[in-house]
C-alpha cells in the first residue's frame, strides 16, 4: 500500500492529512498550532498526530507535499529579511516603477554600470570594482536580490554580480533572468527583491519539516507546492520561494475541486490572516496572466488568478474613530489575545484586569508585544534593541514593551522585520466569547473585547454595550467584508471597471437589500460559494444568506490545503526567446549568452533542445520518471508588401507528470 502525506503550514495552524493512493480517501487528519519562531515544533506536532490517528507505518509513506500561506502572509503583512539589491544598467528614476521603491523600503541598493540591448549585445561594461566597494555596504543583509537589463536576452552580468555577491557576503544571492523570463527589468528587480527576502523564511519552514520526517524514519521525497498549483521539489523552493506564493491558495482549489467535484464555483479560503479567492471553471483554476497579485505587488510570477484579502480570523480589530463608530479589520494579522493567554496567562490576565479597573483604559490595554527571534537579531538601533531587550524574557503588555513615544516607530520596524509579533483583539476573540469557538482562553477574550467595548466613539458614546455586542459587531464586520471580496472577485471576473468600487456601489448594496420601489433591484451572486478553513462552517452561512447563493463548506474543508498538496503533479517551466538578428540573422537568447543563426529552423530548434533539457532536468530531479512535454509558441510577425518580417518568438516548454511513488 502507498500512502501520501500532505501538510500545510499557515499563520495560526499546521494541518497534516494521510491519503491512501489506492482508495484515494482520507485515512486521518489533524491540525497543531503554528509554532514562530520555531516552526519545527508546530510541524513536528501536526505530522506526529497525524501518524498516530492513522496507525500507517512511516515506511509506507511514499511522498510528502508541502503547501503553505507563511509567503504570502509575509508579503501581505510587509514582513521578511533585510535585503540588498544590485541594480546593473538601470538609474534612480526605476526604482519608481513597480512599485519597487516601495519594496525595498529603507534597505540598501546599488546602482552598477553594465547591463545589455534586446538583442543580447553588451551595453556597457560591467563595473566590478564599484559593485564590489558597493557590497560593503550590505551590512547584515540576509539575501542579495540582482536585476539587470535586458537580463533575459543574456544573463551574463547578473552571473558575474552574483558571483561576486557569494565571494563576499556568504548570502542567497537571486538573479531577476532566473525567475522570470519577461521584459520590464524594475518588476523583475521586485519579483527579485521580494525572492529574496522570503529565502530564510521558507529554508526554515523545509528545513524543520525535513528534520523531522527524517528523525520519524519517513524517507519519502518532500515536494512544494508551487503557486499555480504544481508540484516543486523542495531544492527548487529553497532558491525561488517567491514561487511559493499563493501556493496555499493554489493548494486548498485542488482541495476544494477534490472534496466538492464542483466545476464551477468561488473558493474562498479563509485563514488567519487572508481571505484568497478564486473561480473555479470547469473543474480548474484560472491562471493569472498578468503575475501574481499579493498585497499590493503585482510579481512575475505564475500563479492562480487569485485575489487575496488581508482579511481572516486572526485580523486586527480596529475601532473607528468616527461619529458612528463601528470596526474594521486587518490587514495585518495578530495573535489573538485567547491564544496569548492560553501560554501566558498570568502576564495577560494581570494586565487586563489591571486596565478594567479604569474608568478609562488606555487604547492600547488589549495590545501585547511576543518576541519571534530563536537567535539574538542584529542590526538593530538602540532604540530597536532597548525593546528587544526587554521582550527577550518573554510577552510584555504594549505599554511596558516600549517606554516613551520614541521607541513605538522602533516596536513598530520589529514587526515589520517579522521579528515581533503583536497580540490583540481578533475575529477569533469574538468566536470564543460568542461560543463558536472553545481553543484557547475564553475568559481572556471576554476580558480583552470588554476593555475595547469600553472605548469612546466621535460622539463620545461607548463602542458597545459590553463584549457579547461587541463580539457580534466583529462578527457582522468579517462577514461584511468577505461579503465585499467575494463581490470584488465577481466583477473582477466579468470585466468590470475597478471591481472594488463596483462591490461596495450604493446600488449593489440596496440590490443585496432587495430594494423595492419604483426601482427594483436585486444583486447577488449566482455560482456556489465553496468555504475552505477552520472557521469557514461559523462564519459563511451568514455570507450565503446576504449573497442569496448556495455556500458549501465541506466536512474536511479545514485542511483542504493539506489535502490539495498531495493531489497535484509537477509542472516544470522553460522559456526562451528567439530575436532578429538583422536580415536573414536569428538570435537564440539563452542560458550561457545568445548564439545566432541563419534559419528559423535551426534557431527554433536550438532553443527547444536547449529548454527541453532544463525541464526535463528539473522535472527527474523533483521525481518525474514518465516526463510528457508540452510546447507553445508566441510568434510574432509582420507582412510588409509581399514579405513576412520575423520580428520575434517566445517559446515555453512544460515537463509535467506525476512524481514518482516510492513503493
Amino acid at each position: 500500500m502507498a500512502y501520501l502525506l500532505g501538510l500545510d503550514t499557515g499563520g495560526t495552524y499546521t494541518d497534516a492529512v494521510i491519503l491512501d493512493d489506492v482508495a484515494d480517501q482520507i485515512v486521518a487528519r489533524a491540525k497543531s498550532l503554528t509554532t514562530r519562531p520555531d516552526l519545527a515544533a508546530g510541524v513536528g506536532a501536526a505530522i506526529d498526530a497525524v501518524l498516530a490517528q492513522s496507525a500507517v507505518e512511516t515506511a509506507d509513506i511514499a511522498m510528502v507535499s508541502l503547501s503553505t500561506t507563511l509567503a504570502t502572509n509575509a508579503l501581505v503583512e510587509g514582513q521578511g529579511g533585510r535585503v540588498g539589491l544590485v541594480f546593473v544598467g538601470f538609474d534612480e528614476s526605476e526604482l519608481k516603477r513597480a512599485d519597487l521603491a516601495e519594496a525595498l523600503g529603507e534597505d540598501p541598493v546599488i546602482f552598477v554600470s553594465g547591463g545589455h540591448g534586446h538583442s543580447g549585445q553588451e551595453a556597457s561594461p560591467l563595473d566590478i570594482e564599484h559593485l564590489l566597494g558597493g557590497l560593503e555596504t550590505f551590512d547584515d543583509v540576509t539575501g542579495v536580490a540582482i536585476a539587470g537589463k535586458f537580463a533575459t536576452r543574456n544573463p551574463a552580468h547578473e552571473l558575474r554580480v552574483r558571483e561576486a555577491v557569494r565571494d563576499r557576503l556568504a548570502v542567497p544571492a537571486t538573479c531577476s533572468h532566473e525567475l522570470s523570463q519577461a521584459l520590464g527589468g524594475p518588476k523583475r528587480a521586485l519579483t527579485a527583491v521580494l525572492n529574496a527576502r522570503l529565502i530564510g523564511l521558507i529554508d526554515r519552514l523545509i528545513t524543520a519539516t525535513e528534520t523531522h520526517l527524517k528523525t520519524r524514519g519517513i524517507a519519502a521525497r518532500l515536494m512544494v507546492v508551487r503557486g499555480d498549483g504544481a508540484l516543486i521539489s523542495s531544492d527548487l523552493a529553497r532558491e525561488r520561494p517567491i514561487e511559493t506564493i499563493l501556493s496555499g491558495p493554489a493548494a486548498s482549489i485542488a482541495g476544494a475541486q477534490w472534496l466538492t467535484g464542483e466545476q464551477n464555483a468561488l473558493v474562498s479560503d479563509i485563514g488567519g490572516t487572508t481571505t484568497d479567492i478564486c473561480m473555479l471553471r470547469n473543474g480548474l483554476p484560472q491562471i493569472d496572466p498578468q503575475g501574481a497579485k499579493v498585497g499590493r505587488y503585482r510579481t512575475m510570477v505564475e500563479a492562480v488568478a487569485m485575489r487575496t484579502f488581508g482579511l481572516g480570523g486572526d485580523s486586527e480589530v480596529h475601532v473607528d474613530a468616527g461619529l458612528g463608530g463601528g470596526v474594521t479589520l486587518g490587514p495585518r494579522r495578530v495573535m489573538p489575545v485567547s491564544l496569548l493567554a492560553r501560554n501566558h496567562g498570568d502576564i495577560v490576565h494581570a494586565a487586563l484586569d489591571k486596565a478594567l479597573a479604569l474608568e478609562t483604559p488606555p487604547e492600547e490595554a488589549t495590545r501585547f508585544a511576543v518576541a519571534q527571534w530563536q537567535e539574538a537579531p542584529v542590526g538593530l538601533d538602540a532604540r530597536e534593541m532597548a525593546v528587544a531587550e526587554r521582550l527577550a524574557a518573554g510577552p510584555l503588555p504594549w505599554n511596558k514593551a516600549v517606554q516613551s513615544r520614541v521607541e513605538i516607530p522602533a516596536l513598530e520596524r520589529l514587526v515589520q522585520r517579522g521579528l515581533v509579533m503583536m497580540a490583540g483583539v481578533t475575529p477569533s476573540d469574538a468566536s470564543h466569547v460568542l461560543g463558536r469557538l472553545a481553543d484557547w482562553d475564553a475568559e481572556a477574550a471576554e476580558k480583552a473585547l470588554q476593555l475595547m467595548a469600553k472605548r469612546r466613539t466621535g460622539s463620545g458614546n461607548r463602542l458597545a454595550d459590553g463584549p457579547a455586542a461587541l463580539a457580534q459587531a466583529i462578527v457582522d464586520q468579517l462577514t461584511q467584508q468577505t461579503v465585499w471580496a467575494l463581490l470584488e472577485t465577481g466583477f473582477a471576473e466579468e470585466g468590470w471597471e475597478d471591481p472594488a468600487a463596483m462591490a461596495r456601489h450604493p446600488l449593489v448594496t440596496a440590490g443585496l437589500n432587495d430594494q423595492m420601489g419604483i426601482i427594483r433591484l436585486n444583486a447577488g451572486i449566482d455560482v456556489p460559494v465553496i468555504g475552505l478553513g477552520a472557521s469557514a462552517e461559523s462564519y459563511y452561512g451568514a455570507v450565503g444568506e446576504r449573497l442569496k447563493c448556495p455556500t458549501i463548506t465541506p466536512k474536511e474543508g479545514g485542511v483542504a490545503n493539506a489535502i490539495g498538496a498531495v493531489v497535484g503533479q509537477v509542472a516544470i517551466h522553460a522559456e526562451g526567446s528567439v530575436t532578429s538578428g538583422g536580415e536573414g540573422a536569428y538570435r537564440v537568447h539563452l542560458a550561457d549568452g545568445p548564439a545566432q543563426f541563419d534559419s528559423k529552423t535551426a534557431a527554433f530548434d536550438a532553443l527547444r533542445a536547449a529548454l527541453t533539457e532544463q525541464a526535463s532536468v528539473q522535472a527527474r530531479e523533483a521525481g518525474v520518471v514518465d516526463i510528457r512535454i508540452e510546447e507553445s509558441l508566441d510568434l510574432q510577425e509582420a507582412q510588409i508588401e509581399a514579405r513576412v518580417m520575423f520580428i520575434e518568438a517566445t517559446m515555453r516548454i512544460t515537463a509535467r507528470g506525476r512524481p514518482r511513488i516510492a513503493g
